[in-house]
């Protein structure tokens, strides 16, 4: 079973402008991708699977995000065509705009890469970054991705993982 924990972060100023850059890096390949995938769309060819790694000659700035974050984004929008193809109703995708996009982002586990200790996350590219750890994960949880997303108030850090738990004889035992 999924479960998530969200957690309040506070960023360091280097660590505040590298996630604003994955925010707008993250923008920026929905709407190179979507761009290319609406051309393929119209002009009537199959469309081909784009990856982030195509523009990153093209924008070298984009090296310096965290990659799983992109390819993230990649999933996402397959996934909006995959809805749009099986709903016509809903509509095609849209581009993201500063102004209407959500500012948040996905990344996944990937060799210890994401970790929580007593007040700090450790996130890719970013390193420790201090957080208001309010309830520990339970024992045998398994880190799957982390959701960081800003609002008014300022960041915070979505932590989805897995705990398989059933239920013996009236007592809970965890499994991996």
């Amino acid at each position: 079973m999924n479960r998530s924990f969200k957690y309040r972060i506070y960023p360091t100023a280097q660590q505040a402008l590298l996630i604003a850059k994955t925010f707008g890096c993250c923008r920026k390949i929905w709407n190179l991708m979507l761009d290319d995938k609406l051309q393929e769309y119209r002009a009537g060819r199959k469309m081909s699977r784009q990856t982030p790694a195509q523009y990153k000659k093209d924008y070298p700035y984009l090296k310096e995000v965290d990659s799983m974050a992109l390819i993230n984004v990649q999933l996402h929008l397959e996934e909006a065509f995959r809805s749009y193809f099986q709903q016509p109703r809903k509509g095609l995708p849209r581009h993201k705009t500063r102004k209407r996009s959500s500012r948040r982002y996905t990344t996944n586990l990937i060799k210890n890469n994401i970790e929580i200790g007593r007040n700090w996350i450790k996130l890719p590219k970013m390193g420790k970054v201090r957080a208001k750890i309010h309830r520990a994960l339970p024992l045998g949880a398994h880190i799957k991705s982390v959701t960081v997303s800003q609002d008014r108030c300022g960041c915070l850090a979505c932590i989805l993982f897995s705990s398989w738990k059933i239920r013996i004889e009236g007592k809970m035992d965890s499994y991996k």
